[in-house]
């Protein structure tokens, strides 16, 4: 059996996609391959693989044990991805900024959700063919559309009104994911039900702290801010939505928007250039938030256009499917410990 040790503190802290991706491939690993992939998690044993999915400073120390034999990092983001999701003083930016390229600096092969991040990559030093695009996945048995009856039952569960166009949006409550954005859209339009599911993963560190938390504590009437919420629950308030919307400014590849796909709930995203690789075409784009503005007063009174967004969504979690991403993943492991040989 191929020995695979995972090195992860992702799934401590509640409400991010980090955690979610990270569950997902342990679980798709667990099931799928369990008579062929030894996998221990935090354990310094030695290892043909040793995959890394944090950053923490004891993994970085643990990579000059010759024991871990070949080290895998998981890029789930870079220095500039951070901007807007945690406040960090300087000088101590700096520092960690430069900890995060010296991480992955250590590591034999880099794992990206995003294949618009291996130039940036490769613009801190990284060799190109150390890098690998694997995308990210959901599981269809916990994310899957329902029928009519099953999401009224979701709206009663979460106290929706049945008759409203029910926007959903969901991540860390911070800046980065653009929930001001989100907060002005529910703002002007007071005939439309907003949700966002998520909460303060990092508390007052969070970016924008301070103004968030007086909204979340005194919303519009027409706004409901979940709190942290369960990945069934994720699942439940996508197929009570009539439409995703995520007005991030960064992102790699958010598992919120799988999990939209998923469900067969239609998406609208800022439109940013790093999904125009991955998900082109498949999703509503709007430049700002006046564009999202104009297009979900459209939305509403289009459900032509609504419907197509869901076969769109239907059709492109098919991509990001377990079956199909499980055949990836065995490859790849098996690619790499051959490379390790």
């Amino acid at each position: 059996m191929l020995k695979i040790t995972m090195f992860s503190s992702a799934d401590k802290v509640a409400g991010q996609g980090v955690g979610s991706a990270y569950l997902e491939l342990i679980h798709l690993l667990r099931t799928r391959f369990a008579d062929q992939f030894d996998i221990a998690i935090n354990k310094y044993r030695k290892s043909q693989i040793s995959h890394y999915h944090t950053i923490d400073l004891p993994f970085y120390f643990s990579t000059f044990s010759k024991k871990r034999g070949r080290k895998i990092g998981y890029v789930h983001f870079l220095p500039e991805t951070l901007e807007g999701s945690l406040q960090i003083p300087q000088p101590f930016r700096g520092i960690f900024y430069r900890y995060v390229i010296a991480f992955y600096k250590r590591m034999d092969h880099l794992v990206v959700v995003n294949p618009s991040f291996i130039d940036k990559l490769v613009a801190y030093g990284i060799p190109r063919d150390h890098v690998t695009y694997i995308p990210n996945f959901v599981d269809s048995d916990n994310f899957f559309p329902v029928d009519k009856q099953t999401r009224q039952e979701y709206r009663k569960k979460y106290h929706l009104p049945a008759d409203k166009f029910v926007v959903l949006g969901s991540g860390q409550i911070q800046e980065r994911k653009g929930v001001p954005d989100f907060i002005k859209l529910a703002q002007q339009n007071p005939n439309i039900q907003f949700v966002w599911a998520g909460g303060f993963s990092f508390g007052r560190l969070t970016d924008g702290y301070s103004e968030l938390k007086k909204v979340v504590d005194n919303p519009p009437t027409n706004l409901l801010f979940t709190g942290i919420v369960s990945r069934k629950e994720i699942a439940e308030l996508n197929n009570a939505a009539d439409l995703f919307l995520l007005p991030s400014f960064n992102e790699l590849f958010p598992m919120s928007v799988l999990e939209a796909f998923s469900c067969g709930t239609p998406v609208m995203l800022r439109d940013l250039d790093l999904y125009h690789s991955i998900i082109d075409g498949d999703y509503e784009p709007a430049k700002d938030v006046s564009e999202m503005q104009t297009k979900l007063v459209e939305l509403t009174h289009n459900p032509e256009r609504v419907n197509y967004l869901r076969e769109r969504a239907v059709e492109t979690s098919k991509r990001y499917s377990k079956d199909h991403l499980a055949k990836v993943w065995d490859r790849f492991y098996r690619q790499q410990a051959k490379e390790a040989n």
